[in-house]
């Protein structure tokens, strides 16, 4: 696997003593993530509606309609993971950090709106890549298989993800617009992950006991 700090081009990387606490509470850790990948195969469903004016072209119904596969096939590994380890899936779930970057998108701006949602998508699909790599870098050295062969899966297909999202927004707005937009969001989500709650969640912060 490539190194986030080559693949990704976030603004701050997570240190890898995260992995190892997040770790400590596996059947947490599993549930949240469960709950996520069944926001995202939910979020690329609304997308595919969101395609501006008239028939949207063959790679927007293409790459949405493969993400939202794969995320619910996602969901489906992690709660077997879960289940076989003898959890439950939370009957409730919050995400502090995408709901700090959802409040950035321009709601009720027709295309800002739709590229906003999609630059969010590609930041958070960007920053699970990074902590699946993280995870599944702990999960080999602590020799825990089935989770080492679970998160080392996932990096390629989140990291994939995430170049779709940024091929789709430059399908209908402007390149340069786009990548100004982008970089904006990127200073931002480096600031939100960084205030996040110290807990057993995929987008939790690593901070003092």
């Amino acid at each position: 696997m490539e190194s986030p700090q080559t693949a990704l081009p976030l603004r701050v990387y997570t240190p890898a003593p995260w992995a190892k606490r997040v770790l400590e509470n596996p059947l947490e850790l599993l549930s949240d993530h469960a709950h996520l990948e069944k926001k995202a195969a939910a979020n690329a469903l609304t997308l595919l509606q969101r395609w501006p004016e008239g028939k949207p072209p063959e790679v927007w119904t293409k790459e949405l309609g493969e993400i939202a596969r794969d995320e619910a096939s996602h969901l489906s590994l992690v709660l077997r993971h879960l289940d076989k380890r003898g959890g439950t899936l939370a009957k409730s779930h919050r995400n502090l950090y995408t709901g700090s970057l959802a409040k950035r998108i321009r709601k009720g701006r027709a295309d800002y709106e739709t590229l906003d949602r999609l630059l969010v998508s590609a930041l958070i699909e960007a920053r699970s890549c990074e902590r699946f790599y993280l995870l599944a870098q702990e999960t080999t050295a602590s020799k825990d298989r089935e989770l080492s062969k679970l998160y080392t899966g996932l990096w390629s297909s989140e990291r994939d993800h995430y170049e779709s999202f940024i091929l789709l927004a430059r399908e209908f707005m402007d390149p340069d617009e786009v990548s100004t937009r982008f970089e904006w969001f990127l200073e931002e989500e480096a600031l939100i992950i960084q205030e996040q709650e110290r807990n057993s969640s995929i987008h939790s912060w690593v901070v003092a006991p």
